[in-house]
């Protein structure tokens, strides 16, 4: 893909490797080519970017997709069905009906033809005057009678309803182009850019020239729409934009990688609100007012309270929902805006290679990438206690203190005297070694800890004295860890987490003239990267799970640790099976507050160790249960969906029975007519409360396609479950 380049851009390409090769992250971008390219146009097969600006965003309730949004009416509690309505019309036809058919043929007497005979004089009589007035007379009375009628049935409200119908059925769907606004207020004309000076004047009249001819895309006016927020808070911030724009217009400020978009999209994406919309609402009764029939989105609004999709295989949370919001994502952080991180199995990736920065591919030996093991830290405790989450935080109710503390601090007492004497933390071997309690290792430690500069420290000798008079011992977690680790000790990983520092040669030896993976570590996420691993499910599979935890645990500590929070830092878990645990659930309440969300897939909540199923429930903002779960699952969600107060009427029939003869004969001869017995309806109307889905219709009234979901904003708005048909 043709690229253009930017000095600023080429800022930003040396920054992301500067700081990524500190954590161990991929080598130097390669420079861009000098010619800029044509993009093509922002929304996928949606009209103009000029057209797409001036749409209308309307403030919405969150999940809605606003661009072009149209909001419904407040519901009308006192609204008539129209099945009812047009049930009492055709009762209200048929009464008048008869009437007019009691009159017009003498059955009422002709006492209703008085004002005819007062008003045509008697010389009119056989004439065609009296006939013209009789049937005139005639018009009105049934005029009157269709008065009457019709405001009983009430065919008005009727007539309108079907009026409304037959328009939206007959006028066909069309798009028209929304009005030019002024330009101060024309979000094509770069008002925000205008008012930064003369200079930037002169650049805003190219953005908006290249706006309108079609040479700038969504991507490109989301990447300078932040530049130009950036240029207002930096001195001298202005000029050097205004500069930039004149010489390269909107392929100023391009990422670092030179790419201006991705090279397919699946998704509508509306990246002025950074949504991409992933279904429709259903015209529902179960569904809020505001929400039926409306397009349905995701945004680092809602993923910032982190997300849980729950499905069988083939219900669609791959193609319908994660490759939407990974896409998203990916899109945004082309815009400078975000970072993501997708994790997948091996074969099941939700976009391809080249949507991506970093492809990181454990136990494969064409991967240009390998993982930071440490995270890229240079603290032994934290590295320690990341290590142990992805070891043991699936076993950690059962380790002594119910979590994965006391594996951190085995950890910590091996690999903190390591790093003090060879300046670097431990390979996998080295690590394994240890863990066994290997003597020849401990004693080699322990000299080349004596040896080394800071041997003046005895707090690292003191350390591993600790851990090697705890071996053996009930409670020691050292074995454990041991066998865990011996699962990252296989051939197929032999190149792969070997630490910053390490000897080169010997993973160059030992993959031959093929050149050994970079590290690549989570700490370089302060900046917009696409980060893509493929954990190697096929025959390593309990590895793919210490890798997923590793990869969370890893995550949420880096994002927390970032100076520079302003990017969104997005992780996607297609398939989070083993991954969830207490310190996991932890970090994803404390995402919020670091701009950052995590997407979670499961196929049942089977997936989730018993104790820690309502604590995930509970810890994430936006859930959703897909069409197929069991009743299980769906009892869970029904039960944090919660309850509320609605009305229901009971009616009570009891038999009239009288004693009038008259009475009698009459129920008689309406019995003889229906069948039933003469009733009487008692009607109760009481508040209470009720499950907002109960498990049995999530279970098995939720069709294919289809699913039930709520959202929560970073701000704390919560919504009722909502009804949707996905990919729509």
């Amino acid at each position: 893909m043709e690229t253009g380049p930017s000095p600023r851009g080429q800022h930003h390409e040396r920054g992301i490797d500067e700081g990524a090769a500190a954590a161990g992250a991929p080598p130097r971008i390669p420079p861009q080519p000098s010619v800029p390219p044509a993009p093509t146009a922002p929304p996928a097969s949606g009209p103009p970017l000029a057209d797409w600006l001036r749409t209308p965003r309307p403030p919405a309730e969150p999940g809605i997709w606003r661009c072009g949004h149209q909001p419904l009416p407040p519901e009308d509690p006192d609204r008539t069905p129209t099945r009812q309505l047009l049930g009492g019309a055709v009762v209200a036809f048929l009464i008048g009906w008869l009437v007019w058919s009691l009159l017009w043929n003498g059955y009422l007497g002709d006492y209703w033809l008085w004002p005819l005979y007062v008003l045509t004089p008697d010389s009119w009589g056989g004439s065609m005057l009296l006939v013209v007035a009789t049937y005139t007379y005639y018009g009105l009375v049934v005029a009157g009678l269709a008065a009457v009628f019709g405001r009983l049935g009430h065919w008005g409200e009727l007539w309108r309803r079907a009026s409304a119908g037959a328009r939206r059925t007959r006028t066909p769907p069309h798009r028209t182009a929304p009005p030019v606004p002024e330009p101060h207020e024309d979000p094509a004309a770069w008002p925000g850019l205008r008012a930064l000076g003369p200079r930037a004047a002169a650049a805003a009249d190219r953005l908006s020239a290249e706006a309108l001819s079609g040479a700038m895309s969504d991507v490109d006016h989301a990447r300078l729409t932040r530049a130009v927020q950036e240029a207002r808070t930096h001195p001298g911030g202005p000029e050097a934009l205004s500069e930039e724009v004149l010489r390269y217009g909107s392929a100023a400020r391009t990422h670092p990688s030179g790419t201006r978009d991705l090279p397919r999209r699946a998704a509508r994406h509306d990246l002025a609100l950074r949504q991409v919309r992933i279904g429709t609402a259903a015209v529902d009764p179960r569904n809020p007012q505001a929400y039926r029939g409306a397009g349905l989105a995701l945004d680092p609004d809602v993923l910032g309270t982190s997300a849980l999709v729950v499905g069988p295989a083939g219900c669609g949370k791959t193609s319908r929902v994660v490759r939407p919001a990974v896409e998203s994502l990916c899109l945004q952080a082309l815009a400078g805006q975000a970072a993501v991180v997708a994790v997948t199995g091996s074969g099941g990736s939700p976009l391809p290679e080249e949507a991506f920065d970093v492809v990181v591919r454990p136990g494969r030996p064409d991967s240009a990438h390998d993982l930071d093991l440490y995270g890229g830290t240079d603290d032994p405790d934290e590295a320690a206690g990341m290590l142990a989450e992805a070891l043991v935080g699936d076993l950690a109710a059962g380790l002594p203190g119910g979590d994965s503390r006391r594996a951190a601090t085995t950890l910590a007492q091996l690999i903190g005297p390591f790093r003090a004497a060879h300046g670097r933390f431990p390979a996998v071997p080295e690590l394994r070694e240890l863990l066994d309690g290997s003597t020849e290792a401990l004693t080699a430690l322990r000299d080349a800890l004596r040896s080394a500069p800071a041997a003046g420290d005895v707090s690292q000798l003191r350390e591993l004295d600790a851990y090697a008079r705890q071996l053996g011992r009930p409670g020691d977690p050292g074995s454990l860890l041991a066998d865990r680790v011996a699962l990252l000790d296989r051939p197929a990983f032999a190149d792969f987490f070997v630490p910053d520092g390490a000897a080169a040669d010997r993973r160059s030896r030992a993959s031959g003239a093929r050149r050994a993976p970079r590290p690549f570590s989570l700490r370089a996420l302060e900046h917009p990267l696409r980060v893509r691993i493929d954990l190697p499910e096929r025959g390593h599979a309990e590895a793919s799970r210490i890798l997923a935890r590793l990869v969370l645990a890893q995550f949420t500590d880096c994002v927390l640790a970032r100076e520079d929070r302003s990017l969104f830092a997005g992780l996607v878990l297609d398939d989070a099976d083993g991954t969830v645990t207490p310190r996991s659930l932890r970090g994803l309440q404390r995402l919020r507050s670091g701009h950052a969300g995590v997407l979670l897939t499961l196929r049942a909540l089977d997936d989730v160790p018993e104790t820690l199923r309502a604590p995930l429930l509970g810890a994430v903002g936006c859930r959703m249960v897909c069409a197929g779960v069991t009743p299980w699952d769906a009892e869970r969600f029904a039960e944090v969906w919660g309850t509320e107060w609605v009305q229901t009427r009971d009616v009570t029939n009891r038999q009239l029975v009288s004693d009038e003869p008259l009475t009698r004969l009459l129920h008689g001869i309406r019995r003889l007519a229906t069948g039933r017995h003469v009733t009487a309806e008692s009607v109760t109307v009481r508040t209470v409360q009720r499950q907002r889905w109960s498990a049995s219709d999530l279970a098995n009234e939720v069709r294919a396609g289809h699913a039930v979901l709520s959202f929560t904003t970073v701000r704390g708005h919560r919504t009722p479950p909502v009804l949707a048909r996905l990919g729509e």
